[in-house]
């Protein structure tokens, strides 16, 4: 059985506001099960946490440096992902399997918290007040009606923004260090326009010069072993300063006219050895090594190279923006989004207006508004359900890292990119290519930093 796909965001157990309460009243149980405070060091504790009455029907089942995992926590967790991917019909790994996923995730949480904070990351209690009103505001409550009720409750409203300053602590650690570890190469870059251009029928051109040493048909080992030695005694020379026209004029058995000089050709109507010498090539560079072809050794040198300019479809999108966390439930994201798209179908309510009031993502000052954007530029989730619009149409909810969206598509254009935007492109869409990878691996290492100890359950 393959492994359940969790989304790389925290996932928190609560419903909308009631279940955030809920879950705040089992973070309540779970902190005084943890104990003693944190320690300044991630490294093994000098001593177990200290551990008070546990709440019945619960238990320690990982620690975490000095951070419990509890019993209650993975069931919880467990229970809502059963939920929710049952309504998607998605098949699921058994229990046993299904939670053991979920400890793992949650003891990676914990690590990767205590790293967000000995490294520095912040969340500001401005943010978390932001954070707190968009809840309200989703709940159609006021800031002083969820405290009243979390009051009367019995529930600590401190401990809400503590949950919700760790979920924004993961999210920002994530892209700080995820985002560190990308590295794009000029060749890959190259690469990946190259490609880009075959989808579209373009091709590169080349001016090549040469100087052609040839090769008589038949020649044996001693002939081609002269014959090359005079093609790597005319490279020598070039490299050390001679001038190329005067070699071609010297030395070659191939047009000498303006420097050995080919003119600009399409990549498709030159040898495919040629292409492959001056891929990697600036204008006015000569191949460090002799190249090999039919008819005798070749020294080549790039005179101009003319890259075809990519015409890409843009799109003009606007988006609203839901994250899941302790105060909403992925499942739940999605069914307010799709009462918002019937508003908006409906004409009860205008697109820009619901942004403006609900959206948690910085385009919501502008109504949503993304603005013009090509290929590559958001992640695949959310490009592939762009792609699938018609203008003024809108998706349904359609879920990627950063949350939950509802978008909706207002134009597209086909717009010719310049080279630094054809690399800004590549750029792009290689980052998202590579993140999970990143990600995989830089979460590893927290983890593998962590004090992690297992329990076993009561006996």
């Amino acid at each position: 059985m393959t492994s359940f796909p969790f989304p790389r965001r925290s996932l928190c157990c609560a419903a909308v506001l009631w279940g955030a309460l809920a879950a705040t009243a089992h973070a309540q149980t779970a902190q005084g099960l943890r104990g003693a405070p944190r320690p300044a060091s991630p490294a093994a504790p000098a001593a177990a946490p200290q551990v008070p009455k546990r709440a019945a029907g619960d238990f320690i089942v990982a620690v975490v440096n000095r951070e419990l995992v509890t019993n209650s926590e993975v069931q919880s967790r467990v229970e809502r992902i059963v939920q929710e991917e049952s309504k998607r019909g998605t098949q699921l790994p058994p229990r046993d399997e299904l939670q053991r996923q979920v400890l793992d995730q949650l003891i990676d949480e914990r690590a990767q918290l205590a790293f967000a904070r000995e490294t520095g990351v912040r969340v500001d209690e401005a943010d978390i007040d932001r954070a707190v009103q968009s809840i309200a505001a989703q709940n159609q409550m006021t800031v002083a009606q969820i405290r009243e009720r979390m009051r009367s409750e019995g529930i600590d409203y401190l401990r809400l923004r503590e949950n919700l300053r760790d979920q924004m602590l993961l999210e920002r650690v994530r892209e700080r260090e995820v985002q560190s570890r990308i590295r794009i190469t000029d060749t890959e870059i190259e690469n990946w326009l190259a490609g880009q251009r075959t989808k579209a029928g373009l091709s590169t051109e080349y001016n090549i010069a040469q100087v052609l040493v040839s090769v008589p048909e038949g020649a044996g080992p001693t002939e081609l072993a002269q014959r090359r030695a005079i093609a790597v005694q005319a490279l020598q020379r070039i490299h050390a300063g001679a001038d190329f026209a005067t070699v071609v004029r010297e030395v070659s058995d191939a047009s000498k006219d303006n420097g050995g000089a080919l003119g600009l050709r399409p990549a498709a109507r030159l040898p495919d050895v040629f292409v492959e010498a001056v891929t990697p090539l600036k204008p006015g560079e000569v191949a460090p090594q002799v190249v090999r072809s039919g008819a005798g050794f070749h020294i080549i040198k790039l005179v101009e190279r003319k890259d075809a300019n990519l015409a890409v479809t843009e799109t003009h999108a606007r988006h609203i923006l839901l994250r899941p966390g302790p105060a909403l439930t992925e499942d739940a994201a999605m069914a307010r989004l799709i009462g918002y798209k019937r508003d908006i179908e409906g004409g009860r309510a205008r697109f820009e207006d619901l942004a403006r009031r609900f959206s948690e993502d910085g385009s919501a000052a502008s109504g949503g508004d993304l603005g013009w954007a090509g290929p590559g530029r958001y992640v695949p989730e959310f490009e592939q359900a762009l792609n699938e619009l018609q203008p003024n149409q809108i998706s349904d909810p359609v879920t990627s890292r950063f949350g939950v969206h509802l978008i909706q598509l207002l134009e597209r254009r086909q717009t010719e990119l310049d080279a630094r935007q054809q690399r800004e492109a590549a750029r792009s869409a290689l980052k998202e290519e590579k993140y999970e990878a990143a990600y995989n691996e830089w979460a590893r290492e927290t983890r593998a930093r962590a004090y992690v100890e297992m329990r076993e359950p009561p006996q």
